[in-house]
């Protein structure tokens, strides 16, 4: 199989990897490779590294491309580089202390490129982070604890024939309600599939508890305010034409997709991609100003405009 030729050990960041099967087409639709997937990670890499890193990594892998079979890996698959950083923790949908689950802690290009290797195109994390318990493993982690929740995610989910026009009026709603509580620095970020999050960094570590209570509150609230445009619940018969404002992403257990993260929904790669709000305010006025972005897009764009994420960095 063609696929099959290439055979490259390379070295990043002073790590030795294998790559393989560089020619594989993993989005039909453009007829982009392996090789150009991890040449996406390896550019974007100095802003999506921050966004990742401290966070265990949950990943939907597409070992023959987004026209094959995919699933979602949490724990670490047989073979997984020693120096690969990670973390084990009780699992997130279990009531026993002794099901543990160990994640990966990715925070280098090496660690990027062994991701994409593994076909691992789109890459999720939770709203908190890994903190020191004084403690190391034979891996040298010493990091092994859950910190509380450093940032609130409003994730808006719209139902056909909605989409992002819509998710950008919900956003400008959501703005302002916000903005009357302090969290003003609130960076839009196109999810590369449906919809748009929106990010905001907590004023203090804030348990995952509370954050998933703030974000029904608001979505209570705004879905009172525009019962037109607004769902706070998920049920599917009603979303039609509507935004679901999907609070549970901030639960402690739940993972959102990491920005600047490749989306595997299309058979053209797109890009969970930070945006401006002027941007925002233009797709909320105009049906059709709005879209989701591709690499290249995403790329030219940090060369202009800098990484919009800063902010909610941590």
């Amino acid at each position: 199989m063609a696929d099959d030729r290439t055979r490259v050990r390379v070295e990043v960041d002073g790590r030795v990897l294998q790559l393989t099967s560089l020619e594989k087409v993993m989005f039909p639709g453009t007829g982009t490779t392996k090789a150009e997937v991890l040449s996406y990670y390896q550019e974007v890499a100095p802003v999506l590294v921050p966004q990742l890193r401290d966070r265990p990594c949950t990943r939907l892998r597409f070992p023959h491309g987004v026209s094959g079979e995919s699933f979602f890996e949490k724990n670490l698959p047989a073979g997984a580089p020693s120096w690969i950083r990670r973390v084990t923790l009780v699992s997130p949908h279990s009531r026993r202390a002794d099901e543990l689950v160990t994640y990966p802690l990715i925070d280098d290009v090496a660690g990027l490129t062994w991701l994409g290797q593994l076909g691992a195109l789109e890459l999720h994390v939770p709203q908190w982070r890994i903190v020191d318990d004084g403690t190391t493993d034979d891996h040298d982690t010493a990091r092994s604890r859950q910190a509380d929740a450093d940032r609130l995610v409003v994730d808006l989910d719209p139902g056909a024939p909605a989409g992002l026009h819509e998710c950008a009026q919900v956003a400008l709603l959501v703005r302002d309600v916000l903005a009357g509580a302090g969290l003003t620095d609130l960076v839009p970020v196109t999810s590369g599939s449906k919809g748009l999050q929106l990010y905001a960094m907590l004023p203090a570590p804030t348990p995952s508890a509370q954050t998933r209570e703030m974000a029904k509150t608001l979505a209570e609230h705004l879905a009172a305010e525009r019962p037109d445009l607004v769902l706070s619940t998920m049920a599917k018969q009603a979303r039609g034409g509507k935004v679901f404002l999907d609070w549970s992403q901030n639960v402690a257990a739940k993972t959102t997709i990491c920005p600047y993260s490749l989306r595997g929904k299309n058979d053209s790669p797109f890009v969970a991609a930070p945006r401006t709000w002027a941007e925002i305010e233009e797709g909320a006025s105009d049906p059709v100003a709005l879209d989701q972005l591709t690499p290249r897009e995403v790329l030219d764009r940090l060369e202009s405009d800098g990484d919009l994420m800063t902010d909610v960095s941590g």
